[in-house]
């Protein structure tokens, strides 16, 4: 399967690096990086043999060509990871923020201990020139509304949960909170503090999760409808990178890749990288479901159950003809308490087990935005 718009987009966007950093230069009106010329507009198959490079190190002409800054953001748009030294006034005046992106970035190998972050910050600087360049070619520009549902037990998160909503950028949205089992009164507070349009419903405390969260998406008033976890963490730009995926990659559903875990008991966050990113996929993070309401009311919705829930709407999904697409995780951080706390049992220890990284307290990706 491929990806649906027929231009470069971070589809294929490789992690972990396999070659060294190459040049790519500009003669005779149009660039070559090593022997290999890319097309004056760069498409999948000029991007393809990049993936491996830890980076490209552009070599700006000095004289003003729009086709090749062009060409430039192209490959930016695919999440190349791109270097320069000091960009000529020609390139900041066309595009001040690639030029910046650019120029602020020096690729670093990773020396393979749990704790480095060579790796991550190539991802970070790629997903920063991806937004960049996508939409300044209009991809995914025009963001439809979105229905943000969201299903708790536990009123002591929901403030949390809706000041991280309240700094979602770049998208409208309305959000619906299904109280699972408690009253209105005691996230009251929280609620009134909300910025945006929000609507509190009081769900039965035995209804399945799933039923629950279908409860809150039948008050959706949008086309398109997004789950948020309570007690998860969300990067101020998770809605608007998940609707530019959905517009890159054509899918009918997108969600993130699990990748950031912050392990309470042990203090620790760790990131696996066993789920690949920028790929079509059967599985996505379900506190990260984004899918068309159409399609998502033509399957029944989430799965009429406590555990499991998000599987049985991703199976459905795929079932219906609907296609699944993996975008990066690095905006998004799953909470991992004591197993009783979720709704799916795995041991701390196996995500110990399973992690690329490993590190002390708190660490998620500079994506996320952390304070």
């Amino acid at each position: 399967m491929t990806v649906t718009t027929g231009m470069c987009s971070p589809y294929g966007f490789t992690r972990r690096p396999t070659e060294e950093t190459a040049t790519l230069s500009w003669s005779d009106g149009r660039w070559t990086t090593g022997d290999r010329p890319l097309a004056v507009q760069p498409e999948p198959a000029d991007v393809a043999p990049l993936r491996p490079l830890r980076g490209l190190r552009v070599e700006w002409p000095a004289e003003p060509a729009p086709e090749a800054l062009d060409a430039v953001v192209g490959l930016a748009a695919a999440g190349v990871p791109l270097t320069c030294e000091d960009p000529p006034g020609w390139v900041r005046e066309a595009d001040p923020v690639l030029a910046g992106l650019a120029a602020a970035w020096t690729p670093q190998a990773d020396d393979g201990r749990p704790d480095s972050v060579a790796d991550l910050r190539r991802e970070e600087h790629s997903v920063r020139l991806r937004r960049h360049a996508l939409r300044a070619r209009g991809v995914g520009t025009r963001f439809a509304p979105v229905t943000v549902v969201m299903a708790t037990r536990r009123p002591h998160y929901v403030g949390d949960a809706l000041r991280q909503l309240a700094r979602q950028r770049g998208v409208d949205f309305e959000v619906i909170v299904a109280l699972h089992g408690f009253p209105a009164a005691l996230v009251r507070e929280a609620v009134e503090e909300f910025p945006r349009p929000i609507i509190v419903i009081e769900a039965e405390p035995h209804a399945p999760l799933g039923t629950v969260l279908n409860l809150a998406a039948a008050r959706a008033s949008t086309g398109i409808v997004a789950k948020w976890d309570d007690d998860d963490w969300y990067g101020p730009e998770h809605l608007a990178d998940l609707l530019l995926a959905m517009a890159y990659s054509g899918a009918e559903l997108v969600g993130t890749a699990p990748e950031f875990f912050y392990l309470q008991p042990l203090h620790a966050t760790i990131r696996r990288v066993d789920y690949s990113s920028e790929v079509w996929a059967d599985h996505v993070a379900g506190g990260t479901i984004l899918v068309g309401r159409d399609l998502f009311e033509q399957v029944g919705g989430f799965g009429p159950v406590n555990r499991g829930e998000d599987a049985h709407l991703l199976r459905a999904v795929e079932a219906a003809g609907g296609r699944v697409y993996r975008t990066h995780g690095l905006g998004y951080v799953l909470r991992r308490s004591v197993s009783a706390d979720h709704t799916w049992n795995l041991p701390l220890a196996h995500f110990l087990r399973v992690a690329s990284n490993q590190w002390r307290g708190f660490r998620p990706s500079v994506i996320l935005e952390a304070a």
